[in-house]
């Protein structure tokens, strides 16, 4: 199956921080995540390389994707399947030329005006939000489901996913705006047992949809 199939039938996305990672993943695979983004700002490269190649082992195993955020050519050196970027890191486009045409280029949008060029860029998907306020976003003001409804009225054309202070406690409220998919980070990388929160939001997605 292609990356771009593959990316298309992704549900439940993780992101998750190079200390938690390797604590969390197993887990979160088994609990039905479809992919795992690696976002870490502060370690050195080899040490993420490393754990990087680490999560491409795990993701295999699950028939999961891995995505390195703003580091095209991390991703390329732990043989992750594609980059994410957000409106501050590097340009989409020169991400694009790093990576090449087969690998996935992620990018996140927080208004419609972003949306709308995202979708006439040569990104595979859009992140949307941060739908609810995170402190894995501080200072970024949260955007509401308004935005997921707008991007579920105009942004069917690429694989999109809701993203920011989502759990379960309200994911069937993202779900019940429009979200056929879903991003996290706490909701399981701080849960007691990330194989059982994973699985809750699948459900919990599964169950509007």
């Amino acid at each position: 199956m292609s990356l771009a199939e593959r990316l298309r039938r992704a549900r439940l996305y993780l992101v998750i921080d190079a200390d938690a990672a390797e604590r969390v993943v197993p887990a979160a695979l088994g609990g039905g995540v479809d992919i795992v983004q690696l976002r870490e700002k502060s370690w050195p490269d080899d040490e993420l390389v490393a754990t990087g190649r680490r999560l491409r082992t795990l993701c295999d195993a699950h028939d999961a994707l891995l995505i390195v955020n703003d580091r095209p050519d991390l991703a390329l050196e732990c043989g992750a399947d594609g980059v994410h970027v957000g409106q501050d890191d590097m340009p989409l486009d020169e991400a694009r030329a790093i990576v090449g045409d087969e690998l996935i280029v992620g990018i996140s949008t927080h208004s419609p005006e972003q949306i709308e060029t995202a979708l006439a860029s040569t990104a595979d998907y859009l992140g949307v939000g941060p739908v609810y306020s995170t402190p894995t976003k501080p200072g970024r003001p949260a955007v509401g489901l308004e935005l997921v409804r707008h991007a579920a009225g105009h942004a069917s054309a690429k694989p999109w996913f809701a993203i920011g202070g989502i759990d379960n406690t309200n994911a069937h409220e993202v779900a019940a705006a429009g979200a056929g998919r879903i991003a996290v980070v706490r909701a399981i990388r701080d849960a007691d047992d990330p194989r059982a929160a994973a699985a809750g939001l699948r459900l919990e997605e599964a169950h509007v949809r």
